[in-house]
């Protein structure tokens, strides 16, 4: 689900999981806007087993894409898992993340607000 406020990072790829299954990524997204954090979908073509935005290898084949894409910093955390869904994976960026953001249109609203 991508709205007039997203970003897409990422387009369609496969990305593999701890026990070697193979997944569909529709899209990775941002929104065009936000206070200092960043918080990064992954849509999924297809429901995925619950519990599997903790799998270690399927998160890193998801930040390995965005780094692919130019993105240098280290690794993202899981965001609030309330926000995670059957077909969707929401990951909390590092601050490190925001100058790669910027790169593709996302405005930091905080910075309003800088002295």
């Amino acid at each position: 689900m991508t709205t007039d406020t997203d970003i897409e990072l990422s387009g369609p790829f496969k990305a593999v999981d701890s026990t070697g299954r193979s997944h569909d990524v529709k899209a990775i997204r941002i929104f065009d806007e936000g206070y200092g954090i960043i918080d990064v979908y992954v849509d999924f073509a297809a429901p995925i087993d619950a519990g599997l935005h903790q799998d270690k290898v399927l998160v890193k084949a998801i930040i390995d894409r965005l780094r692919a894409l130019g993105y240098r910093g280290p690794d993202f955390g899981l965001s609030d898992p309330g926000l995670q869904e059957r077909k969707l994976i929401v990951l909390e960026a590092p601050e490190e993340f925001a100058p790669f953001a910027k790169s593709r249109g996302w405005r930091n609203l905080a910075e309003e607000f800088d002295e």
